[in-house]
């Protein structure tokens, strides 16, 4: 998601593609802060959350505690206003166990044929 915005900033289509991700009926980020965000990040998915806030449906998963977000994000009032916006009316799912990938002990479907 931040790669294409940043070819979009490159081609001048930033704003069309930022309305666009705040747009969409639901948004899934997969790995969410896998690790920490640069400025242009923070301040990209403040402004995506921010227009999605309340209509739209953002899913998040990460293998990173919520408690650890914050840190992730980085500036501490970018990080607040995000995580006010993502957690205010969310429904969390934490799942808890060993990753199932581990219990499949890296077998693919094909092997479980």
């Amino acid at each position: 998601m931040f790669r294409e915005l940043e070819l979009a900033r490159a081609d001048g289509s930033y704003a069309k593609k930022l309305r666009a991700m705040g747009q969409v009926d639901a948004l899934i980020v997969d790995d969410w802060a896998m690790a920490p965000l640069t400025d242009g990040e923070r301040r990209a998915f403040l402004e995506i959350c921010d227009e999605r806030y309340l209509t739209k449906a953002t899913l998040l998963t990460s293998q990173l505690p919520v408690a650890k977000w914050h840190a992730q994000i980085g500036d501490p009032t970018v990080a607040d206003s995000i995580l006010d916006r993502l957690v205010h009316a969310a429904h969390r799912i934490e799942l808890q166990g060993e990753s199932m990938r581990k219990k499949r002990g890296g077998r693919g479907a094909k092997d479980d044929e």
